[in-house]
């Protein structure tokens, strides 16, 4: 479905990398890219299980972490849940709080095969993490609906066909804990 190339959005969301289809965090010199979709269960776990220590390695500039949301899972909901949350994601961006609505749109996170969040309970849950007006307005005007499907569409072109889907240095890592932390520090040790 999404793996036909799709044209780079007009408006992307901000601190996008160059390709425009991630959410760049820190400025370490190790590259993490961590596909996901809000709709994905194991997702979820991911982040709960594994975010904590990416902010630590970002924080303390070992890693450069970008954030792919994907659309892959529109099907499980009735309404586009993932394309919705994604773009939204894209509105916190915008807002300069991804990460802190990456985690609360994850704590909320609906059951797959019914309808998702609305669009006014995804507003809301920027409210807590310092989103207001002009993110609203960006969710309300769709200002970022048309990336999701670019972002699922370049992630089908290199082969990432599951969420989480965790890529270290480009090198394929199951997304788990302890082996995303081996292989950050085997690519630091080469390093030097």
């Amino acid at each position: 479905m999404y793996a036909q190339a799709q044209p780079r959005p007009a408006h992307v969301p901000a601190g996008v990398n160059a390709e425009g289809d991630g959410i760049v965090l820190g400025d370490g010199p190790v590259m993490i890219d961590a596909f996901i979709d809000f709709q994905c269960p194991y997702c979820r776990m991911f982040e709960e299980s594994s975010g904590p220590m990416l902010d630590t390695m970002v924080e303390t500039r070992r890693i450069t972490l970008t954030y792919h949301p994907m659309a892959f899972l529109d099907e499980m909901s009735t309404d586009r849940y993932s394309t919705r949350a994604s773009a939204a994601s894209g509105c916190a961006a915008d807002g300069g709080r991804f990460l802190e609505y990456l985690y609360i749109v994850f704590a909320n996170q609906p059951p797959e095969g019914g309808p998702g969040l609305t669009d006014e309970e995804l507003i809301a849950l920027g409210t807590p993490v310092g989103l207001t007006g002009s993110f609203a307005g960006c969710v309300r005007e769709e200002a970022h609906l048309d990336w999701p499907p670019y972002v699922t569409a370049r992630a089908a072109a290199r082969k990432v066909g599951a969420t989480p889907t965790v890529l270290v240095d480009g090198v394929l890592v199951r997304p788990h804990q302890r082996l995303i932390k081996t292989a950050v520090e085997a690519a630091l040790h080469a390093r030097g």
